[in-house]
C-alpha cells in the first residue's frame, strides 16, 4: 500500500509539472516532454490522457514532428504560477481595483482575495510590503467603462468599423463613423487611434467620450500607422 501510495504522489506531481511546461510555452514535442519529465513515451500518453480526463484540452499531432499543446477550453484551468508571476498578478489586480476602468473594481478585489488566500506565507509578506509601502496619488482623470473598453479593442483586433457619439471637449456631440485601429493608454488617459471617414484622415478620440460604440459588422483593410506608430501619433 506505501508503494501504491508513493507512485500515486509521483503521478500527481507529474501531471502538475506536465499541466506546469503546457502552460509555459504553446507546442511541446513528444521527445522534449519525455526529457523534460523523464519518462517514456508511453507513461507521457497516459499522463496526457488523465490531463484530458480531468477536463484539461490537450491537442496531440503523431508522427515524427508530432506533438502536444494545450488548447483553448469551455472552462478556465487552474493556473501554475511562479512566485514572481503570482506578486505580479497579485500586484495587478490591487491596481486593477482602484485603476481608471470601471467595472471591473469588485472582480478585482474577488480575485485578489482569492489568490491572497492561497498564496503562501513568504509571497504573502512580499504582496503585504508591496501593498503597504505604496502610496497611490489620488486618481481624479474620468473612468473609462470596462465594456466599452472591450466592444472597441474587439472591433480593433477584427478590423470592424464603428459607430459612435463622441462628445468634444467643448461639450459638443458629434456622430462618427471611424476605422478603429489601436487603443493606447498613457497611464492616465484611454484613447482610441482611428481613421476618422466623415473627415477621410487620422483622429484620436478619448474613450471615456465615447458613448455607445457600436460595431457595424463592415470590415476594413488596415492602414500603415500614422507618423510611424500609433503610440507617437497619440
Amino acid at each position: 500500500m506505501y508503494v501504491t501510495l508513493l507512485k500515486m504522489l509521483d503521478t500527481s506531481a507529474r501531471l502538475l509539472r506536465l499541466l506546469s511546461l503546457f502552460q509555459g510555452r504553446r507546442y511541446w514535442s513528444g521527445q522534449e516532454l519525455c526529457d523534460r519529465l523523464e519518462v517514456t513515451p508511453r507513461t507521457l500518453r497516459r499522463d496526457v490522457d488523465r490531463l484530458r480526463s480531468l477536463g484539461y484540452p490537450v491537442n496531440s499531432t503523431s508522427g515524427i514532428a508530432g506533438g502536444y499543446q494545450l488548447a483553448a477550453g469551455a472552462t478556465l484551468p487552474p493556473l501554475l504560477l511562479d512566485d514572481d508571476e503570482a506578486v505580479a498578478v497579485a500586484v495587478g489586480l490591487r491596481t486593477a481595483a482602484s485603476g481608471t476602468v470601471t467595472g471591473i473594481e469588485e472582480s478585482s478585489v474577488r480575485a485578489l482575495a482569492k489568490l491572497e488566500q492561497v498564496l503562501p506565507s513568504r509571497l504573502r509578506r512580499r504582496v503585504e510590503a508591496l501593498h503597504s509601502f505604496i502610496v497611490p496619488m489620488p486618481n481624479t482623470e474620468p473612468k473609462v467603462d470596462a465594456e466599452t473598453l472591450a466592444s472597441i479593442a474587439g472591433a480593433c483586433r477584427d478590423s470592424e468599423k464603428l459607430r459612435f457619439h463622441y462628445h468634444n471637449r467643448n461639450g459638443s456631440l458629434s456622430s462618427r463613423e471611424v476605422e478603429p485601429h489601436r487603443l493606447v493608454h498613457t497611464g492616465r488617459r484611454w484613447y482610441l487611434a482611428a481613421w476618422d471617414l466623415g473627415r477621410n484622415n487620422w483622429r484620436t478620440f478619448r474613450v471615456d467620450r465615447i458613448k455607445g460604440p457600436v460595431a457595424t459588422s463592415a470590415r476594413f483593410v488596415k492602414r500603415p500607422p500614422p507618423e510611424g506608430d500609433f503610440v507617437t501619433f497619440v
